[in-house]
């Protein structure tokens, strides 16, 4: 053995100092320390804000929600009064975020993939039409597109006396949209579940004739059968239990309409700004996903006797799946979040509701904003575990 390689009597690892130099030892130590730091940080913001509640004696704790709210709200979706708790007018405010939310991801969804695709059209005229609306929106505040919708759109319409009345029996004015609506009876039920029935048939359908072309290659109808399903079965259960729902129409009786479905201005304004706003985002997300496709897969379909939509539709957009899905992921979670900017315009959402009204009215600031960013870390939460789902199921798969 070496001089050099002797380890003192008594030692039996690597010398203390050469630790200071183990990666590994290093990484746990600093892990460690930021640990610590974090830990620090947050029992000291903990024991400040008890110590500020205390001196100016304001009550913590949760106790507040079941307390008697003692306000309206303009818009629920369950049965709500003023005698509800606050912790009924939490629900009714989630309720209307969750609403406006997935309304808006499924309108912005639509708006952004017709627009990404018309901004790539031949046809100058198109491509223009969808350049000017993604270029003009994306580049305009939310916020002051909201006050454009409400505040010289939407609430400039004649009033109910002088409404603009829209087919079917529907009307618009500066109430809001006012729609025919059913009015179920007992045995309603029945339809309902006919409905969903109905949905998981046709789903069920188009996934065994899925299978079963790809194993005989031999194609079935799955879509115009599912469509055929979810049509005929409610509408035959309905007509069996003895039709057990009518059409309301809006009437106008006095200065306001009764009947039917009243769409809120402020719902309006808010759904149609975060749709028309985020759909420019996925527009161009969709351009770019179709961008991404190798153009010779297009020359490919041509030669084999494609046309150019069946091409898109069945080559092109599932391939595009895969570049689209991710930051398409994003616009929705930004436009959920952006739905908090409906306290600008008097809608009701969670914010409005119970970090506004409900804060104001019991003084307990920790706990509401607390809750709802709890509420929005949730739902952010399930929106990207789905579409991570949905992702997983979409991408290619190599064989």
């Amino acid at each position: 053995m070496a001089v050099g390689d002797m380890v003192p009597e008594g030692r039996t690892g690597p010398p203390r100092a050469s630790l200071l130099y183990d990666p590994k030892v290093r990484g746990i130590v600093s892990q460690i320390v930021v640990a610590v730091s974090l830990v620090a940080f947050f029992w000291w913001i903990i024991d400040n804000t008890r110590e500020n509640l205390q001196r100016l004696r304001i009550a913590s704790g949760f106790n507040f929600l079941w307390e008697r709210a003692g306000f309206a709200i303009s818009q629920t979706l369950v049965e709500y009064t003023p005698e509800s708790s606050y912790a009924w007018s939490f629900v009714v405010g989630l309720l209307n975020t969750i609403l406006v939310a997935a309304i808006g991801i499924v309108l912005a969804s639509i708006i952004g993939f017709v627009a990404g695709i018309a901004r790539l059209s031949p046809n100058k005229l198109i491509s223009g039409i969808a350049a000017v609306y993604i270029e003009t929106l994306r580049n305009a505040p939310l916020l002051l597109q909201l006050f454009f919708w409400y505040g010289a759109v939407l609430t400039v319409l004649p009033g109910p006396r002088q409404a603009v009345d829209l087919p079917l029996g529907a009307n618009i004015s500066n109430r809001g949209l006012i729609l025919p609506w059913p009015a179920f009876e007992p045995g309603a039920y029945a339809t309902a579940i006919a409905v969903l029935v109905a949905l998981l048939g046709a789903w069920a359908i188009a996934r065994w004739a899925r299978r079963r072309q790809e194993a005989t290659g031999q194609p079935f109808p799955a879509f115009l059968t599912g469509v055929a399903l979810v049509i005929l079965l409610p509408i035959l259960v309905f007509l069996v239990t003895g039709r057990p729902a009518t059409i309301s129409y809006p009437e106008l009786q006095g200065f306001n309409f009764v009947g039917g479905l009243n769409i809120q201005p402020e719902f309006v304004a808010l759904l149609l700004g975060l749709s028309l706003y985020t759909g420019t985002f996925i527009a161009e997300i969709v351009r770019a996903g179709i961008l991404a496709v190798s153009h010779g897969q297009t020359e490919a379909a041509y030669a084999l006797g494609f046309r150019p939509g069946p091409t898109l539709r069945l080559i092109i957009i599932p391939q595009a799946m895969r570049v689209i899905i991710p930051p398409l992921t994003n616009q929705y979670l930004n436009l959920t979040k952006n739905s908090s900017l409906a306290v600008a315009i008097g809608y009701p959402d969670l914010v409005s509701v119970f970090s506004g009204t409900v804060l104001s009215q019991t003084g307990q600031s920790v706990e509401t904003i607390l809750i709802t960013m709890l509420v929005y870390l949730t739902l952010s939460l399930l929106t990207a575990l789905f579409m991570n789902w949905f992702n997983a199921r979409v991408a290619l798969v190599e064989r």
